[in-house]
């Protein structure tokens, strides 16, 4: 049997293409285990990088200092951010998900004009709006509020576009007839039948908002005064800035922001199954 050819360029190609991902791969490493590795040293180890020696081990007091810090603020700026980014997300991902299904599966007046507004909005950056949300909020009494944190970012117009690229792909109009023709209205159309189906896009849109509502920083700075309500990307950063003055912050914030991490690991752990599949929905249509 003869042996099968290969086209001249292809080795080239593929050594050029393990290089960009090797590369790449290191890129987005590299700052993550210097983080792991310098969480693990005292502050000694720390401004002297040297991160391998045994006797310079502290991870377990370092956490301790962490948290005895500033009468236990860290833990106060955990919650917070759980409370903005896992309420928000949830709530925030439902809201697009029944939009989305809206605009997929109703007609109404003005629903392709509105669409497009939506889709607009899409290209406008968080920053922009910051300020007039914050005068919104300031009118209405919200500012410095938990509430002028956490109702912004329950409307996400990129989650109602994937929603409905989800509801015309996971909710066959046959199955919606079906249910009407049981009796169910649309509402419980929705919750028992629709609502199910568009799970692995609930998912998807929930881990995209927990990612962007957990790293939040301008809103948050712009909206809270109150230290006791700030989010963690805020009271690292609040700590930054004393950090020059007094260095022992510094050790606070690189344990910190390790710790900052381990939700958002959890979450794309638990629930990969769910956003896999939606993100290669109609990936072969």
């Amino acid at each position: 049997m003869p042996a099968r050819s290969v086209p001249a360029g292809r080795p080239y190609g593929r050594v050029v293409a393990n290089v960009v991902v090797g590369v790449s791969v290191l890129y987005a490493l590299l700052p993550l285990l210097w983080l792991l590795l310098a969480s693990t040293v005292d502050a000694e180890a720390l401004f002297a990088s040297d991160f391998f020696g045994p006797s310079n081990f502290a991870l377990v007091d370092n956490i301790r200092t962490l948290l005895a810090q500033d009468d236990g603020a860290y833990l106060t700026w955990y919650g917070n951010s759980l409370l903005y980014a896992v309420g928000g997300a949830a709530v925030g991902a439902l809201v697009s998900t029944a939009a989305g299904y809206v605009f997929d599966k109703f007609e109404f007046a003005g629903k392709g004009a509105l669409f497009a507004l939506i889709l607009i909005s899409v290209m406008v950056p968080a920053t922009v709006l910051a300020l007039p949300l914050y005068l919104l909020a300031s009118d209405l009494g919200l500012a410095n509020t938990v509430w002028s944190v956490l109702i912004p970012v329950l409307f996400n117009p990129f989650g109602v576009y994937l929603a409905r690229m989800f509801s015309a792909s996971y909710v066959p109009d046959e199955v919606l007839e079906a249910a009407r023709v049981d009796g169910a209205n649309e509402l419980r159309s929705f919750l028992s039948v629709g609502l199910r189906m568009l799970a692995p896009g609930y998912v998807t849109i929930f881990l995209f908002q927990l990612t962007a509502i957990w790293n939040n920083f301008f809103l948050p700075l712009v909206m809270l005064n109150d230290a006791s309500l700030y989010p963690l990307s805020l009271g690292l950063y609040s700590w930054n800035s004393t950090a020059p003055i007094n260095p022992d912050y510094y050790p606070l914030m690189v344990i910190g922001s390790l710790l900052a991490l381990l939700p958002l690991v959890i979450a794309f752990l638990l629930l990969q199954r769910h956003w896999r599949s939606g993100l290669t929905a109609g990936s072969v249509k």
